[in-house]
């Protein structure tokens, strides 16, 4: 069990019978005319559904522990995506509803984080960035400046503004919550 004041962000509570992750978790301290609260946004893990409470500091929840396994991304069948564990070779098929705007960065073989809650993947764990190779872009302007971007195209397909040193053939770290240039990797 966890007190409302110790939830954090991306933690998995049980509530109602039911899992959910934590959006927002804001402790409202107290003032003269109002004692203190917690303020939590939930998101249901299965319907993806949000709910908001305001609860006293020390309510208590029950806390879930969540397993995250490195797993190869295999192939998608538009609506599922499936992933294999490497040590069992088991295959997990998680609905594109849990992946969201991350398909657009998936590779296949690529290693992906996935939460499992009694052997039942609940999650998908959306890493900072992702490296991709550039396949096309325009040849740079007047001494590579950094001040001016151009447009690049991904081999994912995606087309996003980089710096003007950037090459086809380099690799590139890319937001997947952005969608935005990082950095180019060193070779």
């Amino acid at each position: 069990m966890v007190s409302a004041s110790e939830i954090r962000v991306g933690q998995i509570i049980k509530l109602k019978g039911a899992l959910w992750k934590v959006i927002e978790a804001e402790v409202k301290a107290r003032t003269a005319q109002f004692s203190s609260h917690t303020y939590i946004k939930l998101q249901n893990l299965k319907t993806f559904h949000t709910m908001e409470l305001r609860v006293s500091p020390e309510e208590k929840f029950e806390d879930v522990e969540v397993e995250q396994i490195e797993m190869d991304y295999l192939y998608t069948d538009g609506k599922n995506f499936y992933f294999m564990h490497p040590e069992t070779y088991e295959q997990f098929e998680i609905p594109s509803s849990m992946i969201g705007e991350f398909k657009d960065f998936l590779k296949e073989g690529m290693k992906v984080k996935i939460e499992v809650y009694e052997g039942n993947p609940i999650g998908v764990v959306i890493p900072e960035s992702v490296e991709l190779k550039v396949v096309s872009t325009g040849s740079g302007i007047r001494g590579d400046s950094d001040a001016t971007w151009k447009s690049a195209t991904l081999e994912n397909g995606m087309e996003i503004l980089v710096p003007q040193f950037i090459k086809e053939g380099d690799i590139v770290k890319v937001s997947p919550r952005t969608k935005e240039y990082i950095e180019r990797v060193s070779k």
